[in-house]
């Protein structure tokens, strides 16, 4: 017998879970690079790549990050503010991925 309330209730609950992860996330991001600090990752070698990053292109892409930092309007302070909200963001998105393993784990020892 399958109980279709609690179906429909784990459901909800993963849509609502990885909607804020993913809406914290890149809100985070957003505000990390309004607020001057661009992340720029370089690229990994891979044997079996599709696509791969040459060390030039990954300059040019740092530089270009740069040079938008530089033409901010922002003031010292609303870049602070951004940063710390960018910070605030990945807080949140962090804690519902630790909400949803507090919630996993002890189902999966009931089960086990």
């Amino acid at each position: 017998m399958i109980d279709w309330l609690a179906f429909v209730v784990v459901l909800f609950a993963a849509l609502a879970g990885s909607c804020i992860v993913v809406s914290a996330y890149s809100v985070g991001i957003r505000l990390l690079t309004v607020s001057g600090r661009t992340p720029v990752v370089t690229p990994a070698e891979f044997t079996d790549a599709i696509t791969v990053i040459s060390p030039a292109e990954a300059k040019a892409a740092a530089k270009r990050a740069a040079k938008a930092a530089k033409k901010s309007p922002l003031t010292e302070g609303q870049k602070r503010v951004a940063f710390v909200g960018a910070c605030a963001c990945f807080a949140v998105s962090g804690a519902a991925v630790l909400v949803g393993i507090y919630l996993i784990v002890p189902a999966l020892h009931a089960l086990g």
